[in-house]
């Protein structure tokens, strides 16, 4: 029986799963969406919210609850990263950091990069002043991981999203929306020419 014992165990230790949801939390708050399984983003998700929240506040003391809560390291050392394609050095939640806010020492470690509970602070809870929660938003991709076939999922946060689906196909209800536009304008212009043409015929049909 599983008495006292709450949320999703995903077959690991307590120590592996608090390490697993602050790393997607970590990806979650510095690239401002992951990809990720549905039970992992459901998982997540509610934990990424609680940091925004704390965030919001401000004070020192929520400052030092995010720290204990989330790893508070380097973020956006991909920017400097020669290996990353210049197309993926952007982001369309905030203006990531110039090159030249990332250091790396002469063995290629990394020596300078801004810190993400400060980024979270900073730049992610100013996003949602005034809203009092529902900051993230899980949308199902068409595609499956390879390997065993799992659902993908995105995690993102709320605000900048262009559409419900992130892919960039057409939503099925939007479809279905539009044909039923389409085939309700197409009927009432037949009706009205209908209505037009017994309407020339019985005054064709006065006069005569």
């Amino acid at each position: 029986m599983r008495h006292r014992i709450a949320g999703r165990q995903f077959s690991v230790e307590s120590d592996h799963r608090r390490a697993m949801l602050r790393n997607l939390a970590a990806g979650v708050i510095e690239h401002g969406q992951i990809v990720t399984t549905l039970p992992k983003a459901k998982a997540v998700q509610p934990y990424v919210e609680k940091l925004i929240t704390l965030a919001r506040r401000r004070t020192l003391a929520s400052r030092r609850l995010i720290q204990s809560r989330i790893n508070d390291r380097a973020a956006f050392a991909w920017v400097a990263d020669p290996n990353v394609k210049e197309s993926r050095k952007k982001s369309e939640f905030w203006e990531v950091p110039a090159e030249s806010a990332i250091e790396f020492n002469r063995y290629g470690e990394l020596k300078k990069a801004p810190r993400l509970v400060h980024h979270l602070i900073t730049t992610v809870a100013p996003m949602f002043e005034g809203r009092s929660g529902g900051y993230t938003r899980i949308v199902k991709l068409d595609r499956r991981r390879l390997g065993d076939s799992t659902n993908l999922v995105v995690l993102q946060l709320v605000g900048k999203e262009s559409g419900s689906q992130v892919s960039g196909g057409r939503s099925g209800r939007r479809s279905q929306a539009d044909k039923r536009t389409a085939f309700a304008a197409k009927s009432r212009k037949a009706g009205a020419a209908s209505a037009k043409a017994d309407a020339a015929g019985a005054g064709g049909e006065s006069a005569g």
